[in-house]
């Protein structure tokens, strides 16, 4: 990245500058445009000035400066966020963290790293290999995602069915709060005395405060893996083999579903031997001690059966499992063939109610003339249907939007709740008042507000407000007191 040096005639870039320095902070209108944006469909967010900043007290001094001159920060990470997370709004600050990743300790008896809050999740496992360890999460975008905003937004992925998602493998985080002082939440070994502020903070979506440094606990690495691939002649049948493979008393590392549209479209990209012909594919990951996996192997194939299975393949080594997963870990990146772009939700609904919830969905889709294409973690009921749409054709947001606001009430009416992993940010906060009464939204807002008293972190986001973020999200907000 070439860095644009500010002139200094801002008073605010002036205090930026000389409290991290000029290659630190970019004020151009690239950079700005850049940064105006996250992974998600909101388009349209205005930034400040970008600061780099490599250290917890060089946050700290971002955030003074920017509180000093009457303005709001906004701390990113990677951008891969798909809520509208780390979309800025209204020219605040924004304190990017991707400097600071390093991987500071690691102690292998006790189980615990400390890394930067710009550490990619993929890169700390890599640096794990040979010591018999791993950290859990893995959303799909572990490639790019960091640690940082893994923490913000309690991220999931596929191995978190067994393992559970990323606020059970966060210790303790260092946090700098919108008052420039710096916290420790949390402790490494045990539970800290008192109210568990780390969990409070894991999840919180930036509006707490920025992480610096994070204490994540690391996993042992399992004796034995089996990973397996069903077909299935539609993704009914999946989702039914889904409920059977738990109700027989097995709980997966994994269990993911594919349809048939994104199926067609992985192999193209990845070339992993997936049947082109089944309406659905269901991965299952099994592991454990070998003759508890083996067992559970031949209960999955027996559910299967039970369920219309087509065939089960079973990865013969490490290599056709790796293959196996990164045609699921790459899906998003495949169907960009499908249409220029995507939306991609990310409701939970209870497992008894998946395959209800799918047809419905499916159905929400083809009523507002949208290809609908599936892939989620079945296991915990985390649906992301993705609807695929050219922005350049008249009409088409308003269909996706109308699609997309359609799939959360299917959602919550079955009674799921919002976000599994991706968070609210600005994307959902509209829909807050479905699902919690103005007395839970009174009791969340306070907890912010003991964080957060100057209003200065992330604002805007996670709670309905009639409050405006530039154009970035252009549909009306559902009334506070609506709620069911």
């Amino acid at each position: 990245m070439v860095h644009e040096v500010p002139t200094g005639t801002d008073e605010l870039v002036a205090d930026l500058v000389a409290a991290i320095g000029p290659d630190r902070v970019l004020v151009g209108g690239g950079a700005r445009h850049l940064y105006g944006r996250d992974s998600s469909i909101i388009d349209g967010g205005h930034s400040g000035p970008v600061c780099f900043p490599d250290s917890t007290e060089q946050v700290a001094d971002c955030i003074r400066a920017a509180v000093a001159h009457g303005r709001d920060f906004v701390p990113r990470g990677a951008g891969t966020g798909l809520s509208g997370g780390a979309v800025p709004c209204n020219d605040p600050v924004v304190i990017a963290t991707t400097r600071m990743n390093q991987i500071h300790e690691v102690d292998v008896e006790r189980r615990i790293a400390w890394v930067g809050p710009g550490v990619v999740n993929l890169d700390l496992t890599r640096h794990l290999a040979g010591t018999g360890l791993h950290f859990a999460p893995d959303p799909s975008s572990q490639q790019a995602s960091t640690i940082g905003g893994n923490t913000a937004n309690n991220s999931g992925g596929p191995h978190c069915l067994a393992y559970g998602v990323t606020s059970a493998h966060v210790a303790a985080v260092e946090v700098v709060l919108s008052d420039a002082s710096t916290v420790v939440l949390g402790e490494e070994v045990g539970d800290a005395v008192g109210y568990d502020l780390r969990g409070a903070f894991v999840g919180g979506e930036g509006t707490l405060g920025i992480a610096t440094r994070i204490a994540v606990r690391l996993t042992p690495d399992p004796p034995v893996v089996m990973t397996l691939l069903l077909d299935f002649k539609s993704i009914v049948d999946a989702a039914e083999a889904v409920t059977g493979i738990i109700a027989a008393g097995i709980v997966p590392a994994a269990l993911e579903i594919m349809d048939q549209k994104v199926v067609q479209a992985v192999e193209k990209f990845v070339s992993a031997g997936y049947p082109l012909d089944a309406g659905a594919v269901l991965i299952v990951e099994l592991d454990g001690l070998p003759a508890g996996v083996a067992r559970e192997v031949e209960i999955v194939k027996r559910v299967g059966a039970d369920n219309g299975v087509g065939t089960v393949r079973v990865a013969a080594d490490n290599a056709e499992r790796e293959l196996i997963w990164k045609g699921r870990k790459n899906a998003f990146g495949a169907i960009a063939h499908i249409a220029p772009r995507y939306y991609l939700h990310d409701t939970v609904v209870p497992r008894t109610r998946l395959a209800e919830v799918i047809e419905k969905v499916n159905a929400a889709a083809e009523r507002h003339d949208l290809i609908v294409m599936n892939v989620f973690h079945a296991g915990d009921g985390n649906l992301h249907p993705l609807l695929m749409f050219d922005p350049r054709e008249p009409g088409t947001l308003e269909r996706v939007h109308a699609a997309g606001e359609e799939i959360v009430r299917i959602a919550i009416e079955a009674g799921g709740v919002l976000s599994g992993e991706h968070g609210i940010g600005l994307e959902k906060r509209r829909f807050m008042s479905l699902l919690f009464s103005p007395d839970d939204l009174a009791a969340q807002r306070a907890l912010r507000d003991a964080f957060d008293p100057l209003g200065r972190a992330n604002p805007l986001k996670v709670f309905p407000t009639g409050a405006s973020c530039g154009d970035v999200v252009g549909l009306t907000e559902i009334p506070e007191g609506v709620w069911v």
